[in-house]
């Protein structure tokens, strides 16, 4: 890991650790609901790795929590919360270049989160099923965007825009392959409505 990538490592598990030790459960009890194993999330909390963006999904709603919570600095008194150029959480790289980074977040029970969204030739991310209700919205800012929700697949170009569901299985692709073709940029917003609160130690994963 890079030094940036290490701070929000660090940073990450020193979360995920406060919330769960502020429920009172053991590692083992946030692994059994969060459907990760014991030693993945030791690593995590030790910031040893940076966790994919479906474990961390996992592990806010597990304990409840928006996924801002474990990435984000913690809020303030301002009336105006800035993140500036460069200084958002990458939490998704491709092979071809590509990244995702959260920009901005809000916290439960209504969880919006503002991402930036740049996916090399040939890159794909795939996504699971967010918590019931969650609502996803897009714009492609550069290149072409292949985007599939539940089987249904829709190109988009520049300009276009997109509003689909987010409790179903979707993935994000960019349909250039060949060396030095336009990268895939795309804003995206996701509203999860009413997430709930932790619930009891041990219980299931709310993500799939």
């Amino acid at each position: 890991m890079d030094d940036d990538a290490a701070r929000l490592a660090s940073a990450i598990g020193s979360r995920v650790k406060r919330e769960r030790r502020a429920r009172g459960w053991t590692l083992d009890q946030l692994a059994t609901s969060a459907g990760v194993s014991r030693r993945l999330l030791v690593t995590v909390e030790q910031g040893g790795a940076n966790p994919s963006v479906a474990t961390l999904l996992r592990i806010s709603a597990a304990l409840g929590v928006g996924l801002p919570t474990l990435v984000e600095p913690p809020a303030s008194a301002q009336p105006v919360s800035v993140t500036r150029r460069g200084e958002g959480a990458v939490l998704w790289t491709g092979e071809a270049g590509g990244r995702g980074v959260m920009l901005a977040g809000t916290q439960p029970p209504d969880v919006v989160e503002l991402w930036d969204w740049t996916l090399g030739p040939g890159d794909r991310l795939t996504s699971e099923a967010h918590l019931p209700g969650t609502v996803e919205l897009l714009q492609v800012l550069e290149g072409d965007l292949v985007l599939e929700v539940d089987g249904t697949a829709v190109r988009l170009a520049p300009g276009d825009a997109a509003r689909f569901r987010g409790d179903v299985a979707h993935a994000y692709a960019n349909p250039a392959t060949q060396p030095g073709a336009t990268p895939s940029r795309f804003s995206l917003v996701v509203a999860e409505r009413g997430a709930p609160a932790a619930p009891a130690p041990g219980a299931e994963g709310h993500r799939g």
